[in-house]
């Protein structure tokens, strides 16, 4: 602490004083058995008295008004707010949720308000970063985003308010009510998908440019282990390797597991292992076939050369608009339609929401705030006391005979046990 050098009572409550390290003098004083310090900026003895009268007053308007001495910026705040949400985290007592909040604060809260008093941010100043957010995101955003965002908002003003650096009455009404609703995913009927993988071949072989062919290729496989998994385009489905496929088999029966180390979600619950339906199995045949010094740490989804590509999604859309499919009731399809398609066949198929949830990383209050629509086509027959099941003779997807069911039983088994054997010696698929 730096000597004092000078000073100069100018009542019992209050005085003023210099300090070595300083020219200026400071003004101190109590009031109500509290003592607070203040700079009065000022050098000359003849300025600073009249200055330290106006703290004196305006420090004693604010506690017998029952306002906060003292406020901080928002980045200071919102700092020991993250840094509370950590510790708990740490400590195993925080919400899962908190990195979602930790990471809106980083992104979008910090960044706008920074420097501004955290008892300045009023409802003008939020309207003011709601247009700002917009431009950020290039959209208007959901409720579900708005929640999160006043959610994370909200662990700052509390943090404020725990430390006295604001009042009750100053925290804004936060509302999400200028959000999107959630909007409902736009999938494939059975009959779409199969028109899309019906046109593959030609669409493939199409291909005027080698790199083209390469790409349209490995597209196929993409479209089918995404449908039947329900893997997330994007970051889950380009980080997976040949060493994130396990191969059970009991008898005649095979059963394709993922696990999914890198996406939206790992990072705050970890990998998750993904069972896929057995239609999976020609995807990986073809895979293979094109891979045959595939080693575990190779990523899965490579062009034939062995080359990554960011072009999949460019390539899907061609197909879709080709074949007329890129519109939809309920929105544009695009690659993450194949999600939606896995998810919404899953719910007809009545598999227990719960179930869906976990396989697919997200939580039931998505599955019902996306997929509400799906509801009431999974109960048909129970809604409309007609049953659809078995009445109609003509069958819309078109089934196996059993021929084709006994020819594919034998090439399962002679593919089981190659890849049985390729895995012991590979150490992968």
């Amino acid at each position: 602490m730096s000597k004092q050098i000078a000073r100069h009572d100018i009542t019992d409550e209050l005085y003023i004083y210099k300090q070595a390290n300083s020219l200026r003098w400071y003004a101190r004083f109590v009031l109500y058995g509290n003592w607070y310090t203040k700079t009065t900026k000022k050098k000359e003895l003849e300025q600073a008295i009249p200055a330290a009268h106006q703290h004196f007053i305006e420090y004693k308007l604010k506690l017998e008004n029952n306002v906060p001495i003292n406020t901080k910026r928002f980045k200071n705040v919102a700092d020991l707010a993250i840094k509370r949400m950590q510790q708990e985290l740490a400590q195993g007592t925080g919400k899962q949720s908190y990195n979602d909040y930790i990471g809106v604060l980083k992104k979008y809260h910090i960044p706008y308000f920074d420097n501004n008093y955290i008892t300045s941010i009023d409802n003008q100043r939020l309207l003011e970063f709601d247009a700002w957010r917009i431009e950020q995101l290039k959209r208007t955003p959901a409720k579900s985003t708005l929640l999160n965002h006043n959610a994370a908002m909200m662990r700052v003003f509390e943090e404020a308010l725990l430390n006295k650096w604001i009042l009750p009455i100053q925290i804004p009404r936060l509302s999400a009510s200028a959000g999107s609703d959630g909007q409902r995913k736009a999938a494939f009927s059975e009959e779409e998908y199969q028109k899309l993988t019906s046109a593959l071949p030609s669409f493939i072989g199409n291909s005027r440019k080698q790199n083209t062919h390469m790409l349209r290729e490995l597209l196929q496989d993409y479209m089918d282990i995404a449908v039947y998994s329900g893997i997330r385009p994007g970051t889950e489905m380009e980080n997976l390797t040949w060493g994130d496929i396990e191969l059970k088999q009991k008898y005649d029966k095979i059963v394709f597991l993922i696990t999914v180390r890198k996406g939206k979600t790992t990072k705050h619950t970890g990998a998750r292992t993904v069972v896929c339906r057995e239609e999976i199995l020609w995807a990986f045949e073809r895979l293979r076939e094109r891979f045959p010094n595939r080693k575990p740490k190779d990523l899965l989804f490579r062009l034939k050369d062995g080359s990554k590509t960011k072009e999949i999604s460019r390539a899907f859309d061609k197909l879709v608009i080709d074949n007329d499919l890129k519109e939809s009731p309920r929105g544009k399809r695009t690659l993450y339609s194949l999600r939606h398609t896995y998810i919404t066949w899953r719910l007809m198929k009545k598999l227990e929401p719960h179930i869906i949830a976990k396989q697919c990383g997200t939580s039931i209050q998505m599955l019902e705030q996306h997929y509400s629509h799906v509801m009431p086509e999974m109960f048909t027959n129970e809604l409309s006391g007609v049953d659809f099941t078995n009445t109609d003779p003509v069958k819309l997807i078109v089934q196996d005979t059993e021929e084709e069911k006994a020819e594919l039983a034998k090439d399962t088994a002679k593919w089981m046990d190659e890849w049985n054997a390729e895995y012991k010696k590979r150490g992968c698929l």
